[in-house]
């Protein structure tokens, strides 16, 4: 029996793949994003986000101060309503 001495595979079929990848992936188009005008001046105007923050600072001023009354009514039915009691 006759051994022949190991040599490399000139003909790799994947590497035809490789080459038909890589061309492929050069031609690809990329991706778009389009912003309406109608979304540029929401985000323009953060007027709920400015709102919610003079909010928050107005109630952590109260608490600092010891200003802030809870009504134990109010809290009473948000957790009713949360619990659908």
């Amino acid at each position: 029996m006759k051994i022949n001495p190991f040599r490399p595979v000139e003909n790799n079929p994947y590497q035809r793949q490789v080459h038909k990848q890589e061309g492929s992936q050069s031609s690809q188009k990329t991706d778009k994003v389009e912003i309406s005008s109608e979304a540029q001046k929401m985000q323009s105007t953060p007027s709920i986000v400015k709102e919610r923050e003079m909010r928050v600072a107005a109630l952590k001023k109260q608490v600092q101060h010891g200003d802030y009354q809870v009504d134990p009514q109010e809290v009473a039915k948000s957790i009713a309503k949360f619990f659908d009691l």
